[in-house]
């Protein structure tokens, strides 16, 4: 329906809303050239917002599975083992190192500590690993490990923030809603993007690391449990059976088309989009999520059991959906906050999740899926080299290094990238910061950061904003 078509039909001018009349009224060329302007493919004006649609060039990767160890992981118990910090256990820092450093709780009687768990060499590339990643270690020829991340977080909710939509403010789409919008779904009937939360707690920053910003709902992530129905109010009530259901929901999804046909208003769409997807997801989501199905050498391999909330099972969840067209999976583990208690803690969060994350990769591998599935593993920063305060067995947020890894989707695997100075503290090789891991994630999905854009705002908004982004090549096969 174009802009003379609705003039026709007479409408009071009050109703004509902004929004419709800046979709609608570009027709023809004009929008072809917005889409151009805005860096998406023509495919976009598809009257499916999720429909798949075309990179800017041939991806590496087609979907994504994000494990994000939210509470931020302490690089220095896991992947970047200091003899220094062992040398010097329990003697304060160099004055210039904490010259105009920024913390979250560090104060300046604060001493070094040295790490607490064995480190060891793992496959032919020799990564180095600490013991308590055993799993892992087994995987270490498909990991691409980076120690020289860096971001500008030092708090959870405003790092987490950064890592999924890459700013520390609210309203920005996240890493998922950018992927679904630039390729959209190859799946019908199931989300296209979904989520998990298996800690102790959901993440700081809540529903905005998987929200759609500005971007049309469409795009949000959606939620899944692990135990029960996938989605709350998936199975219909007693009296309700399917034919009664198609029934209501065709009723009431044309009087959201007349609505919608007169304003245009994007969340009328997404409400439409909303109520056809649960219609479908009754019939396909029970079966795709249940865990039963799964022999038992892959239950054993994850750790996994069946009506168990937990990382294992989310991890296979995540495997399934993939398989079924899923594009992106984020798995949220908000554990890894080890102010205090860092022994026990880290312990029991290495059990929770090594065995299931390196057997991702070993099931994803045997499936012929790895190569076109991205799997990222990190947290929002790291953890200090200092003992927070006058604590013997904690370490505080730390910004300026920490250690993320990906393994398939066209990485260079069996790469260790980056290096941390001597005490783990700053970068001194090959930075990467947030901003590059997006743009470098983008290239694997086929897209060039700065193409792929939004208007908003009067901008050609972007997941990497408008300071320098560097796609990192290191980190690609």
């Amino acid at each position: 329906m174009n802009c003379q078509s609705h003039l026709n039909r007479h409408i009071a001018p009050e109703k004509l809303a902004r929004r419709w009349f800046l979709r609608d009224c570009g027709v023809g060329l004009g929008a072809i050239a917005l889409s151009q302007l805005a860096g998406i493919p023509t495919a976009q004006a598809s009257s499916d917002p999720i429909a798949p649609k075309q990179p800017h060039f041939s991806p590496k990767a087609k979907n994504i599975i994000f494990l994000f160890m939210a509470g931020a992981p302490s690089h220095l118990e896991l992947f970047d083992y200091k003899p220094d910090l062992v040398k010097f256990d329990g003697t304060l820092p160099p004055p210039e190192l904490l010259e105009g450093y920024r913390a979250a709780f560090i104060k300046p009687n604060s001493k070094l500590m040295g790490p607490k768990f064995k480190f060891g060499r793992h496959g032919e590339c020799g990564a180095e690993i600490s013991e308590l990643l055993p799993h892992l270690a087994g995987v270490a020829d498909d990991l691409t490990i980076i120690k020289s991340m860096t971001t500008d977080a030092f708090n959870h909710a405003p790092g987490q923030l950064q890592m999924s939509t890459g700013s520390q403010q609210f309203g920005k789409p996240s890493l998922g809603a950018w992927s679904l919008y630039g390729l959209g779904s190859e799946c019908n009937n199931l989300p296209g993007f979904v989520v998990f939360n298996t800690g102790k707690k959901g993440p700081s920053a809540g529903s905005a690391n998987w929200g759609s910003g500005y971007l049309p709902p469409v795009y949000q992530g959606a939620p899944f449990r692990t135990v029960g129905d996938p989605v709350l109010y998936l199975s219909n009530p007693p009296g309700i059976d399917r034919e009664l259901q198609r029934e209501s929901l065709d009723a009431i999804n044309a009087l959201n088309q007349q609505h919608f046909d007169e304003f245009g208003d994007p969340q009328i769409e997404a409400r439409i989009r909303s109520f056809e997807m649960a219609y479908q997801m009754q019939a396909t989501a029970p079966d795709v999520t249940d865990l039963t199905q799964e022999p038992q050498h892959i239950l054993d391999l994850y750790g996994a059991e069946p009506g168990v909330r937990s990382f294992a099972n989310s991890c296979l969840l995540a495997r399934r959906l993939v398989e079924n067209g899923v594009r992106f999976v984020e798995i949220f583990h908000e554990a890894w906050d080890q102010h205090g208690e860092l022994v026990k803690d880290i312990k029991q969060n290495c059990v929770d999740t090594d065995q299931a994350a390196a057997a991702l990769i070993t099931d994803l591998k045997q499936r012929g899926l790895l190569e076109d599935t991205l799997v990222v593993w990190g947290g929002e920063f790291g953890r200090t080299p200092m003992v927070e305060g006058d604590s013997n067995d904690g370490r505080d947020h730390h910004p300026n290094a920490f250690t993320m890894w990906l393994a398939g989707g066209g990485t260079n695997a069996g790469l260790t990238l980056g290096e941390t100075d001597n005490l783990g503290f700053n970068v001194v090789g090959d930075p990467v910061h947030v901003r590059d891991l997006h743009a470098t994630i983008l290239k694997l999905l086929g897209f060039d950061h700065s193409r792929l854009t939004y208007k908003f705002q009067g901008l050609d908004q972007r997941l990497t904003g408008v300071e320098q982004a560097y796609v990192v090549n290191k980190l690609i096969a």
